[in-house]
């Protein structure tokens, strides 16, 4: 009896000890899974006249979107501006999960609104998730809904690299895209909607009393540039989408996974 207990105790360690490696195995291969858009940079840059790439560096590898996933928010809200749906003095109302979103936020509290040109303005230059949240409501219905709404846009653009699952941008493993499709959403912005491309030129805005400065360090300081939009999480780093006039071209250059706002810039 001795013996057989000795025995099935030393295969129980065993088995416990190859169900823990493998245990332990799985968490590499998930952590992987988890980091590996992040782990990289990408980078593009590419004529918008003409679709021409000028450079090119692993830019159809899958990253995470970060804050440019609000650049097709703002394009859907573009959209339904132009096609009557709705106005810049639209009320954008802030369901209580738009006034819980994690800063950066304008931070108005449930049930209170504000025009959608003061959410384009928030989301622009504070990249505000709490008024990402509530267009989405406000065109989809729901959140959900609208990123549905969202990855068919992207679908209808050519940005077969990308999934939306939120308004915002905010850490979700099923939301991804790649340095080539926000290029493409960066031309499509302004070609499809010029008359509200100005928007991403916002350096500030006021808010009340409040003055809120954007993050995109480009504007202002190299000539030329006219936009588009940073981003940043911890999985995705530092991304930005950005817009230049050199004499008659027009570029659009994107980088992901910076590893500072300085470097990315």
């Amino acid at each position: 009896m001795r013996q057989a207990l000795s025995v099935f105790g030393s295969k129980s360690a065993s088995s416990l000890k190859t169900i823990m490696i493998l245990a332990l195995a799985m968490s590499f291969v998930v952590a992987d899974a988890a980091s590996s858009m992040a782990a990289r940079s990408s980078a593009i840059v590419v004529d918008a006249k003409t679709g021409k790439v000028l450079y090119s560096s692993d830019a159809n590898g899958r990253r995470y979107p970060a804050s440019l996933t609000k650049m097709m928010t703002l394009y859907l809200t573009f959209e339904a501006m132009a096609k009557g749906r709705i106005s810049r003095n639209t009320p954008v109302p802030f369901s209580a999960k738009a006034a819980a979103e994690p800063p950066t936020k304008l931070g108005v509290k449930a049930g209170g609104a504000v025009s959608v040109e003061t959410a384009i303005l928030s989301m622009v230059t504070k990249s505000a998730n709490d008024s990402a949240t509530a267009l989405g409501e406000l065109l989809g219905g729901s959140e959900s809904n609208f990123a549905r709404m969202m990855t068919a846009k992207a679908r209808a653009l050519g940005m077969d690299g990308t999934v939306f699952r939120n308004a915002n941008g905010l850490p979700d493993p099923g939301q991804f895209t790649t340095a080539h499709d926000m290029a493409m959403l960066g031309i499509a912005l302004r070609e499809h909607y010029p008359q509200y491309y100005g928007y991403f030129s916002q350096r500030s805005f006021l808010y009340g009393r409040q003055r809120i400065n954007g993050h995109n360090r480009l504007l202002g300081r190299i000539k030329g540039v006219d936009g588009i939009k940073t981003g940043y999480t911890r999985a995705s780093g530092f991304n930005l989408v950005s817009s230049v006039s050199d004499g008659n071209r027009r570029l659009v250059a994107v980088v992901m996974g910076g590893t500072s706002g300085r470097s990315r810039a």
